[in-house]
């Protein structure tokens, strides 16, 4: 009777590392594959994190008890390694220098959040976005870029445009919309310090939210680079559906329809994110100078987005950051899904990662040098 409890035990343990194997691959598959066609396996890559922690369990395990059996997860991570090393930074980590090498240019890119208050007052939200206000000086950045941006012409609203020009030296700036009457503005937009002799602004196709792509050409010395910043469509997540997701957790009454309407909120940013990337890619691959791109993807590393968009681009945090890296506040401690890329005419010396609960998202900082 023992021995056949022991061979249930094992059998049970040995297919089910080679399932999670299974699943675990078609995970990674979701990097490479269009969301259109294949939104089944992009689903399956929000669950990349849990099925590689549970692999490294599995691992250590058979380490423990059988360890031939161990080369069932040891040969999964190996054949999943393209994922692995986007998700995670192995960079030790060290402390930021804000004293500026003046070879660097430092960059910085935040969804602002609309600056959590957009009318005059003086309530708890307002306190915050001057505590933002306060991060960004700090940061002493040369090129800022900003996602989810609010200026109003209204002077009962904030103008933050005029505040962040003539209180923290951005004399340039380019913002994703122009005057045309109306009072109230939210969108991303690029300040710098250097001149930006050129811009551009391309807005994404219908069905997905009217966001665009920014391009500031910027002179730097006797040099030009181009900076980009975007925001990609968002799961369009409201009170309701975080609710939703509490629900789902406590495993109540209303598990499955719940789980069905936040799953086809997933499914449909995920389909409208791949037509923004596949459009961002053909605009870059045209870039003719030089060229960084700060961005809220709403994606996470391990997706279709992220893949097509950075093409051989460097990822700051890569580069240089330790962990996970997560940039939004909610839902999941893994989701890193704001990003500062630089081609190959650049080099990355350092980055940062402000964790401060101000917005829903983290800033960041990279201090990055033009190498030609």
């Amino acid at each position: 009777m023992a021995s056949r409890f022991r061979m249930f035990t094992k059998r049970f343990f040995i297919y089910s590392n080679v399932i999670l194997a299974v699943v675990f691959l078609l995970s990674c598959l979701a990097s490479w594959v269009d969301p259109r066609q294949w939104w089944y396996i992009t689903m399956l890559g929000l669950g990349f994190p849990v099925f590689l922690f549970l692999l490294v369990f599995f691992l250590l395990c058979w380490l423990i008890v059988r360890p031939r059996w161990a080369l069932i997860s040891a040969i999964t991570l190996v054949m999943g390694y393209k994922s692995i090393i986007v998700f995670f930074a192995f960079h030790a980590p060290g402390a930021f220098q804000y004293q500026k090498d003046p070879k660097n240019i430092r960059v910085a890119t935040w969804n602002v959040a609309r600056f959590i208050e957009m009318m005059r007052n003086n309530n708890k939200g307002s306190q915050t976005r001057l505590k933002m206000m306060d991060l960004i000086k700090a940061q002493d950045a040369d090129i800022l870029c900003f996602q989810e941006f609010f200026h109003s012409f209204d002077s009962a609203w904030y103008p933050n445009i005029n505040y962040i020009r003539d209180n923290f030296n951005y004399p340039y700036w380019y913002y994703s919309h122009d005057n045309d009457g109306e009072k109230h503005y939210t969108g991303s937009i690029i300040f710098s310090r250097y001149p930006i002799i050129d811009s551009g602004m391309i807005r994404y196709p219908r069905p997905t939210l009217p966001d665009a792509l920014l391009h500031a050409d910027i002179k730097i010395n006797d040099d030009t680079i181009r900076v980009y910043t975007t925001h990609l469509q968002s799961l369009q997540f409201g009170k309701d559906d975080y609710e939703k997701i509490s629900a789902i957790e406590d495993a109540n009454d209303s598990l499955v329809r719940n789980s069905r309407s936040i799953a086809s909120k997933i499914r449909k940013g995920f389909m409208y994110r791949s037509i923004q990337a596949d459009l961002i890619k053909q605009v870059l691959q045209d870039c003719p100078y030089p060229m960084l791109f700060c961005a809220d993807l709403n994606d996470v590393p391990n997706s279709y987005t992220y893949f097509t968009v950075r093409g051989n681009m460097q990822d700051a945090f890569l580069e240089k950051g330790f962990g996970v890296g997560r940039t939004f506040s909610s839902l999941s401690p893994t989701l890193r899904i704001d990003y500062i890329l630089a081609d190959e005419h650049f080099k990355v010396r350092q980055f940062n990662r402000l964790v401060k609960n101000y917005s829903d998202h983290y800033m960041l900082v990279s201090d990055i040098t033009l190498i030609k």
